[in-house]
């Protein structure tokens, strides 16, 4: 019988954890910084990375983190829907 395989992480071959890349990649969309303002920002908390990880995060995960909101937004607005 074979094993069923649990789904690759998107975050294997990153030295990060999610925890870090997520929030850094949240900041840089959210509000209107460059990447080297998001660079001195996570500096000044103790993160020492660089503008262009901050870029190759936000190509890498920016679109993954951008469904994952969607589906929440539409789940909860079928939520709303219902109880009206």
């Amino acid at each position: 019988m074979p094993r069923s395989r649990k789904p690759a992480s998107p975050f294997r071959y990153f030295n990060s954890s999610p925890d870090i890349i997520r929030p850094v990649v949240l900041i840089y969309v959210r509000f209107p910084l460059s990447l080297r303002n998001v660079e001195d920002l996570l500096f000044e908390r103790g993160i020492d990375i660089c503008h262009e990880t901050v870029r190759l995060w936000w190509n890498r995960f920016g679109p993954m983190f951008a469904a994952d909101i969607r589906r929440q937004r539409v789940s909860r607005m079928k939520r709303f829907r219902q109880w009206r």
